[in-house]
């Protein structure tokens, strides 16, 4: 049997015994892979679909897909803690910071790198606007946080006169690689380094903005698309229906 072929009817093997685990019960395919190549190529997708959807472990479970890259898009409400979880790192002010720490509060977390050249500036620039019109007309407090998926360059000084430019009420997280990579996960971000040159390199990911509830639920998913109006009408529509 060729290699390629043994691959694929190992992937269709391990899907069919997927199938069995979740649904209780035989498959549809009786798994006589030799028989008909059509359902040995699509086990084959469907493994590796399953593949690429843990690698970028950016799409949150139950919601679908988009450009973005987390499954975020113009209308996105995430019901209970689909993402998130724990996590301990290190403030812009070297103060250990966990997930207890903004309990109790409204938080807009962004996953980013200070190094980033266009979009993530941008992000920056808009969330600090609307928690700004947030503040200012609406009589809302919202926490801004910024976690950095670039550690490495990310220091804790350097993180904090970097937010500065934008916004002092902005917090930064950093910490190890391991720390950051574990956070990322939890909070199903995809991001990873590329274009490489010795120090210099930029960090691929989907830039999407969090709105956490008090319990440190994520309840929506903002995408780059956003506005600062647009992002602060819609948070504001999350703030006040918990209140109501």
């Amino acid at each position: 049997m060729l290699p390629c072929r043994r691959l694929l009817l190992s992937g269709a093997n391990q899907a069919a015994n997927f199938l069995r685990r979740i649904c209780g019960k035989k498959p549809f395919f009786d798994g006589n892979f030799d028989s008909d190549p059509v359902v040995v190529l699509g086990f084959a997708g469907f493994v590796s679909f399953l593949h690429y959807n843990d690698e970028r472990r950016a799409v949150p479970k139950g919601l679908p897909s988009s450009s973005s890259g987390c499954g975020c898009g113009s209308n996105t409400t995430l019901k209970g803690p689909i993402i998130g979880g724990p996590f301990t790192v290190i403030s812009t002010q070297n103060k250990i910071v966990t997930e207890q720490d903004f309990r109790g509060k409204w938080v807009l977390l962004y996953f980013g790198y200070s190094f980033s050249p266009d979009v993530g500036p941008e992000q920056l620039k808009m969330m600090s606007k609307a928690v700004d019109k947030l503040e200012s007309i609406d009589n809302q407090k919202i926490l801004p946080v910024f976690v950095t998926l670039d550690p490495q360059r990310d220091t804790p000084c350097h993180l904090n006169a970097y937010l500065k430019e934008f916004d002092s009420r902005i917090l930064g997280l950093t910490g190890n690689s391991s720390a950051m990579k574990q956070m990322a996960q939890e909070y199903r971000v995809y991001f990873k380094k590329f274009q490489e040159d010795g120090d210099d390199y930029l960090v691929d990911t989907s830039h999407n903005i969090y709105l956490l509830n008090p319990k440190m639920e994520v309840v929506r998913c903002f995408g780059v698309e956003y506005n600062p109006d647009e992002l602060s009408r819609e948070v504001l529509k999350e703030v006040t229906s918990v209140s109501q």
